[in-house]
């Protein structure tokens, strides 16, 4: 009987790609994937830990997989993994925790199933995360996860990630390209670039600071992919986003008017404190830049708050600064202290119970913002992508710039591409349309 794995991953999409390549390694090694919900002889846990409620969703998980199968070998790998091995190992129900090298390893160390009273950890130094692994997601969902480069050289004062993926290291553009032309010949139609921080492409493959290539090479080669139909920069940072990048998209063959910029706060004396590499006017500068080349681009935008220093007033000026913004969504995270960085050490903590209303405000202003982006979007000429799931009786997709539209469920569409006219919005905020032909 060959043995069954079964696969979560919390966190962002860099994670889904490296669960999707950790999966790929496990098939080889003659073990057939099933759904997490089912019954496995192993469930590899990816973890994260870039907010504390992704913490504290490990123990649920591990009890999930422990119902399903009590005798199961439940590991656990990701950044949470490399930060905390000790911690994952003490939970009832783990077996192995992994680190930041170990992880792409995994297949080495399960020769033995047996469960183990102790959770035997395998982790290393950070320091020693100076190779590069690549990755992609396939085979979950109509798009792929392309990962080109990994870890962080940046050292902003809440953020964990360098401490849990070390230094920043890219993958040789040659490797890029082939797994690009992987993803498309297996009928993918959306490629999504994905790393810590991609608009640091360039550092080599062990971190070394001379750049072979560029952010911009990287986009300009991917651009030529015979079989891509579009390409989404998943997350770039804004004083890494130059205007040769933002004019190639705008004429680009493949590469979306999709563009998502962390802020993470609108006043400068937080983003000090912060330690981030740009003022809000370089933001605004960005964000004008897009909508002069692309007035129909869709702009997402990370922000924190709560941050320690951030008084009422601070707050009110990054709620002014957004709204005041032409920007179409909001990814609003909620400020919370994280073991060995500067920010858990600075004084006026804010209270939960502000953090938590200012993280309300920003969540309205978000939906508001949404929505206009879409009512702006009404009567024009789009491009939609067909996803594969029914739910509820619809079948959804987005545009090329981000407009999640939908109509009743049909198969024959799924990852399909196909000319819209986009024409109201459905009282759940969803985009409806009348078919132009096939794109």
């Amino acid at each position: 009987m060959r043995k069954k794995v079964a696969f979560y991953t919390l966190g962002c999409k860099l994670n889904f790609s490296e669960t999707s390549t950790i999966a790929r390694d496990f098939t080889k090694e003659g073990f057939d994937r099933v759904d997490f919900s089912e019954n496995a002889d192993i469930y590899v846990i990816n973890t994260c830990s870039v907010t504390e409620n992704a913490d504290k969703r490990f123990k649920t998980i591990v009890k999930q997989a422990q119902k399903i199968n009590p005798e199961a070998f439940v590991a656990a790998v990701g950044c949470y993994a490399q930060l905390k091995p000790e911690e994952l190992a003490s939970v009832d129900g783990v077996d192995l925790v992994l680190g930041a090298t170990e992880k792409f390893k995994i297949t080495d160390y399960i020769n033995d199933l047996s469960k183990n009273e102790f959770g035997e950890v395998h982790s290393c130094e950070i320091e020693e995360a100076d190779f590069y692994v690549g990755s992609y997601s396939i085979g979950d969902r109509t798009r792929a996860f392309l990962k080109v480069q990994d870890g962080c050289d940046y050292k902003c004062t809440y953020c964990t990630i360098p401490l849990a993926r070390g230094i920043s290291r890219s993958d040789t553009l040659g490797n890029v390209l082939k797994n690009a032309k992987e993803i498309s010949e297996k009928g993918i139609k959306e490629i999504v670039l994905t790393g810590v921080n991609i608009g640091d492409y360039g550092k080599g493959e062990f971190g070394n600071k001379k750049h072979e290539h560029t952010f911009f090479d990287l986009v300009q080669a991917l651009d030529k992919v015979d079989g891509i139909e579009r390409l989404r920069i998943s997350s770039i940072e804004p004083n890494l986003l130059k205007n040769e990048t933002i004019d190639f998209v705008a004429n680009s063959r493949t590469f979306v008017p999709h563009f998502h910029i962390p802020l993470q706060s609108g006043n400068d004396a937080v983003l000090k404190l912060m330690r981030r590499r740009y003022l809000s006017n370089l933001y605004v500068d960005r964000v004008n830049k897009i909508k002069e080349v692309m007035p129909h681009a869709c702009i997402g935008v990370d922000v924190i708050v709560g941050f320690p220093g951030e008084t009422d007033d601070l707050f009110l000026d990054t709620y002014n600064f957004l709204s005041q913004l032409e920007i179409s969504y909001l990814h609003v995270f909620t400020y919370s202290e994280r073991d060995n960085t500067v920010a858990a050490k600075l004084e006026g903590v804010v209270a939960a119970d502000v953090r938590k209303k200012r993280s309300k405000m920003l969540r309205g202003l978000s939906v508001k913002k949404r929505r206009a982006f879409y009512e702006s979007q009404i009567g024009t000429e789009r491009t939609v992508l067909f996803e594969s799931e029914n739910k509820e009786g619809y079948i959804y997709g987005f545009t090329e710039n981000y407009v999640k539209v939908k109509m009743p469920w049909n198969p024959g569409y799924v990852n399909t591409v196909h000319k819209v006219y986009l024409t109201a919005i459905d009282d759940d905020g969803v985009v409806r349309f009348d078919f132009k032909g096939k794109a």
